[in-house]
């Protein structure tokens, strides 16, 4: 008889413990977390090997012992005659799992039991057996557990839930005994006459394990090598006769089983996954949207890993679909049962149901609950939204109440509605027609980061019903500090593209691919002005970005505007701009880098309006720029294109940035600070959004 050890993931262990007691019913199993365990003989390894859904490793105990040095863990590796597990032709490796105060590394635990394996081979027959990382003949496991230390060997060799079907896998892929297991809390294993369905199967996991749970097909049947082919008191006549009694109790499938997924791509991987399997005859796949596709057939149950939003930025496009999903669940599958993994649980509540129990498990790394559902006459009532009472909610909808006013008095359809009012709530919301665009600041490294993304969760959940705008037209972007380059790089390919309007002007706003959309809107009033000041005048616009301020200038009456900037792709979208408006000024683009491009220009303006970066270290760039530390240089090379009537408007964001007002006065120039007039109605939270002068020369240049 032997001691054997069968492990599992996180949750499921007391599932594995019916699994292991139904496999085995005259042997008297335990539990340990994520452990099973229990006396057998060689035959009962063999029935684990090939019949466990659940288990990962299958472990038979070699040796024990309590360990209090680094030698009393060498002396119980020692008490194993390794001359009897296997030969000196066999490569082998050791698994070392758990750490104590006296182990406290798995690499040095592990080093310590291969050199007792070794030092015995060489004293018993002179030679040793090679290490081998990848692919040994055969694997060990040494497990620590307090001040105790067990060694087995693991007749499983790779894990179990590796079934060997699957060829392809998504992103995610949710392990094979993770969906055995969903089967069996969803109630269907024990009901396996009704229908089973998908409809978000991915690789098609839990549709291939209902197909072999239906068809009594051994999970095992599929693998062709185990930790025990070297294993020196393996019998192949008795794993034969196992394997062979496993082949005879396959039946035919009269479940049906149903698997669907609207990525062609992924389906086609699931059917070859299922064809590996053998069961691909069993299983029909539908290529279809989960929110409108109907089983024909009566009421069974629903199984299913639907995407869950793992990358924050999937967010939002998955919570209109589960919005759509509860509605056509609560219409087409009346009386149906439904049982679903997630790693996020505010988003199951967008299908508007009550669950009826759930499970926390592993899939993988990532923490889940599995959730029930009943879908019967009371979960299937058509309810009405109940509102949000979040402190978030409540401090956004004050916001939008408190800007009613002020927006009647605008010519304008895009502004900030809330900028991290809250601290717990660190985002900041912009309105752009009938579109948001959410702003996630990073997180303050104190806040763990499970508790900041429920809070973006709760902002992403509230604000379709307190703003109106549906989930499809919101757009997330998590901001960072950036450095040089960065705001030119593309952080997305979706192209949402939309036309705002503000003070007569229109402008193309991209709200998807860029960190910014296009319009920095906390320079409204400072636009407006520009406008006002351009009339019969020749304006420069520098460091231009999109052209919004050559475009109030055109619309102003500018004699002529020149549009600097040193990205291609912000020169091509300002020209967008100013042909969108119509604007028949003289204007003048200019692809470069505007500060050496300015020391070389000796052309006159009569208005240039300057918002250089914070800093910048662009490749395309000689030396590098900071604008605290170059302004002045910045500042005396546009003086010197100025009219001698000219202004300038000097502008930045960076919140500590001091003027430098001596050096100024030095040059004969007046400053006047407009940083608080510019700073419009919807910005007056942060004051130092950015700062803002106007810059005259009083004697000449």
């Amino acid at each position: 008889m032997f001691e054997i050890l069968v492990t599992t993931s996180k949750g499921l262990d007391s599932l594995l413990l019916e699994e292991v007691t139904a496999l085995l019913p005259d042997r008297s199993a335990r539990m340990r977390p994520g452990q099973v365990y229990l006396d057998g003989d060689l035959k009962d390894v063999y029935t684990l090997c090939l019949w466990s859904r659940l288990g990962n490793r299958v472990l038979v105990k070699l040796a024990e012992g309590k360990i209090d040095s680094a030698e009393d863990l060498y002396e119980v590796a020692s008490q194993v005659n390794w001359t009897q597990q296997f030969s000196l032709q066999d490569t082998f490796v050791i698994d070392f799992v758990g750490t104590n105060r006296t182990i406290n590394n798995t690499q040095f635990g592990a080093l310590k039991i291969k050199d007792a394996i070794v030092d015995q081979f060489n004293h018993r027959l002179g030679e040793r057996p090679s290490v081998e990382k990848r692919g040994a003949s055969i694997r060990f496991q040494a497990r620590v557990r307090r001040e105790n230390c067990a060694i087995y060997l693991d007749a499983s060799g790779q894990s179990l839930h590796q079934r060997q079907y699957r060829q392809h896998t998504g992103l995610a892929p949710l392990k094979e005994h993770l969906a055995c297991a969903m089967l069996m809390r969803s109630g269907w294993a024990d009901d396996m006459q009704k229908p089973l369905f998908d409809p978000m199967c991915g690789s098609g996991t839990i549709a291939i394990e209902a197909a072999l749970m239906a068809s009594n097909k051994a999970p095992g049947l599929g693998r062709s090598k185990w930790g025990f082919d070297h294993w020196q008191t393996h019998d192949a006549q008795l794993w034969s006769s196992c394997v062979e009694s496993a082949k005879q109790a396959v039946t035919e499938v009269t479940t049906p089983i149903y698997a669907n997924d609207t990525d062609r791509r992924v389906l086609n991987h699931a059917k070859q996954n299922a064809d590996s399997a053998d069961v691909m005859a069993d299983i029909r796949f539908f290529h279809s949207d989960a929110t409108k596709l109907q089983i024909d057939d009566k009421p069974g149950y629903i199984v299913s890993n639907p995407p869950y939003g793992e990358r924050l930025n999937e967010l939002t496009e998955l919570l209109p679909v589960f919005q759509q999903w509860g509605v056509h669940l609560k219409s087409h599958f009346q009386d149906w049962n439904m049982c679903l993994l997630t790693a996020n649980r505010d988003i199951l509540k967008q299908l508007k149901l009550t669950s009826k129990k759930h499970y926390s498990m592993n899939n993988g790394a990532i923490e889940c609950q599995l959730v029930t559902y009943e879908l019967d006459d009371k979960n299937c009532e058509v309810r009405e939204s109940v509102k949000s009472d979040s402190d978030f909610a409540n401090r956004l909808s004050k916001n939008i109440k408190g800007l009613a006013r002020w927006l009647k008095k605008q010519n304008t359809d895009c502004y900030r509605l809330y900028d991290a009012d809250l601290p717990e709530y660190n985002v900041a919301i912009d309105r752009y027609g009938d579109w948001l665009v959410v702003q996630e600041y990073a997180a303050p490294k104190d806040i763990p980061e499970q508790k900041a993304r429920k809070r973006l969760h709760e902002v992403l959940l509230s604000l379709p019903e307190v703003t109106g705008i549906p989930a499809e037209n919101i757009v997330l972007k998590t901001r960072q500090k950036q450095k040089g380059t960065n705001q030119y790089q593309k952080v997305a390919e979706k192209q949402t593209s939309i036309i705002v309007h503000e003070n007569g002007a229109k402008f193309t706003v991209n709200l998807s691919d860029y960190l910014d959309t296009g319009l920095f809107l906390d320079h409204r009033i400072t636009r407006e002005m520009i406008q006002q000041r351009s009339k019969h005048k020749d304006v420069l616009n520098l460091f231009a970005y999109t052209g919004s301020v050559s475009v109030h200038a055109g619309l102003g009456g500018a004699k002529s505007v020149t549009t600097v900037d040193m990205s291609n792709t912000y020169i091509n979208w300002a020209k967008q701009n100013v042909q969108l408006n119509g604007i028949s000024t003289a204007n003048h683009f200019i692809q470069a880098d505007c500060l050496d491009w300015l020391s070389k220009h000796d052309q006159r303006y009569d208005l240039i309006f300057i918002d250089p970066p914070s800093f910048s270290n662009s490749k395309r760039m000689d030396n590098t720029w900071d604008v605290q530390r170059d302004h002045i240089g910045l500042l005396k090379n546009a003086l010197s294109c100025l009219n001698p009537d000219g202004e300038i408007i000097f502008s930045n964001n960076l919140r500590q940035f001091k003027l430098d007002y001596d050096s100024l006065a030095d040059m004969g120039v007046t400053v006047t600070d407009i940083g608080k007039q510019t700073i419009p109605e919807d910005f007056k939270r942060n004051p130092k959004i950015h700062h803002c002068w106007i810059l005259k020369v009083t004697n000449g240049n």
